[in-house]
């Protein structure tokens, strides 16, 4: 089967998204299928450049390719879910947050514009109506099924699938540092993680990895500096696959702070690593792994409680350790593999 996984590319950004659809490739082509991603360019402002985004994901034509047929069409983000064809499924990541759960919270932004009511009533109507063409609707989280739901109406199914080079992950020790590798930027809220390390009694130090905004590095990096915790917080920026797997093996435990994630990779890889994981009550999809004191903790977003946690498990050692092992089996237990994922995905 000749199969396009259509998506958006904001350029020179990459993170879970596109993680996800190169396993997905790789998952189809190992399967015996000619698979391959079909990215359209993303930028979301001005408001007039969204739109266009949102016409041009209605008006790509992928009825076939090199004058052979294309058999099946897996659309997996906004707006290249948009796209028609005969034989489609929607695999959703997420919709365009800013019309919807992020509509005038801190990180939002239509709602600063001058249309922005406009623009989301837009996104809204567009959703509404195409993505109710699609016969079957899977979704990577039910947390973003329960925003398609609450949102639109449209019922949709949860295929969770384990991250990348999960066979990989393991667990060494329980060294003196907690791992936060995420993408840096205000959402993620890796400053909350940062500011805990002012109320951190133990020894335990803070690793945070991963590029992103400048500005927010900035941020943090002046935090860092303002309240001399260059001994106690490590920026240690992009690192290799390789190089995050050590990290895991031999972290304390793992902190999560994003707020109202859609899945949540840092969760998954935590657990597979045998680490409890430590999110917030607000964090959306990795509320559907963690469990309170069973496979990590649920803390609101206050630094103090972050730190105090931290420190629990610093003087605790065999208590992260039975934490980190019962996430490893809530993982087990929920049968997360590849077989199914692309079963579903590909059924009639």
């Amino acid at each position: 089967m000749r199969i396009a996984i259509v998506t958006v590319q904001v350029p020179f950004t990459t993170g879970g998204a596109e993680i996800l659809t190169e396993m997905l490739k790789d998952e189809l082509i190992k399967r015996g299928h000619k698979a391959d991603i079909v990215s359209i360019p993303f930028k979301w402002y001005p408001q007039e450049t969204l739109i266009k985004a949102m016409n041009m994901g209605r008006m790509i034509d992928l009825s076939e390719a090199g004058r052979e047929k294309i058999d099946k069409v897996i659309a997996m983000k906004f707006p290249a879910y948009y796209i028609q064809h005969d034989n489609k499924v929607l695999w959703l990541m997420h919709q365009h947050r800013q019309a919807y759960d992020i509509w005038g919270t801190q990180y939002g932004d239509i709602n600063c514009w001058r249309d922005g009511e406009k623009i989301r009533d837009f996104i809204v109507d567009c959703d509404n109506r195409y993505l109710s063409e699609y016969k079957k609707r899977f979704t990577i989280a039910q947390n973003t099924s329960n925003r398609l739901k609450k949102y639109n109406g449209l019922d949709s199914t949860v295929l969770y699938h384990p991250p990348l080079n999960y066979e990989k992950l393991h667990c060494e020790d329980y060294e003196d540092f907690v791992f936060y590798p995420s993408r840096i930027n205000t959402i993620k809220r890796q400053r909350l993680l940062v500011e805990a390390a002012k109320y951190i009694r133990s020894d335990a130090k803070v690793v945070i990895a991963g590029g992103g905004d400048s500005g927010e590095i900035e941020y943090l990096k002046q935090l860092i500096s303002e309240n001399d915790l260059e001994n106690k917080v490590i920026l240690a920026g992009f690192i290799s696959e390789e190089e995050k797997i050590s990290y895991y093996a031999r972290c304390l435990c793992v902190y999560f702070g994003a707020y109202d994630e859609d899945y949540g990779y840092i969760t998954l890889e935590g657990f597979f690593s045998e680490k409890p994981v430590i999110v917030h009550t607000d964090s959306g999809g990795p509320l559907e792994f963690v469990e309170d004191n069973v496979n990590g903790f649920i803390l609101e977003p206050e630094a103090k409680k972050i730190a105090e946690k931290i420190d629990y498990l610093y003087n605790n050692r065999s208590e992260a350790e039975r934490l980190g092992k019962s996430g490893k089996r809530s993982l087990i237990d929920k049968h997360m593999d590849w077989d199914y994922v692309i079963d579903s995905l590909l059924s009639e």
